[in-house]
């Protein structure tokens, strides 16, 4: 169990891929905030990024058109998505084909804005290396 524990405390801490995902931080320095909305259900929010890194000032946009590499990311999690749930209403509930395919239709609509986020995050990721804060760095 003490193994576990500290192997998730490694897996989840500051300087990790997935610290920068789930908190929805800078890649780079795990401090400044990537999203400007919180937490939003509107449209044309929902993807809204800051230009630059307020702590180590990263330009968020590497490259012009550079997330429209995130579009694979996101075509990934929906099948992973669509396949999880299909198992789960089909195997878990009981669920006949027409229904499972309408669980998956909501599912995919209810998740859909933290898809997005998601898959933008990840993509930036893939591509910017965390480093450390020189403390002593003025």
């Amino acid at each position: 169990m003490q193994i576990y524990l500290k192997a998730n405390r490694m897996l989840f801490k500051k300087g990790t891929k997935l610290f920068s995902i789930l908190n929805k931080k800078c890649p780079r320095c795990h401090e400044g905030k990537f999203f400007k909305y919180s937490a939003t259900f509107s449209p044309s929010k929902v993807i809204d990024i800051y230009d630059n890194c307020s702590e180590c000032n990263l330009k968020y946009m590497l490259e012009p058109s550079f997330f429209i590499g995130a579009m694979y990311v996101n075509y990934a999690l929906i099948v992973a998505f669509s396949v999880i749930t299909f198992i789960i209403s089909t195997l878990g509930f009981g669920l006949n084909l027409l229904q499972a395919g309408a669980s998956i239709l909501i599912g995919l609509l209810i998740f859909g804005p933290l898809n997005l986020r998601l898959s933008r995050i990840i993509w930036i990721n893939m591509f910017v290396e965390y480093q450390k804060k020189n403390k002593d760095a003025s």
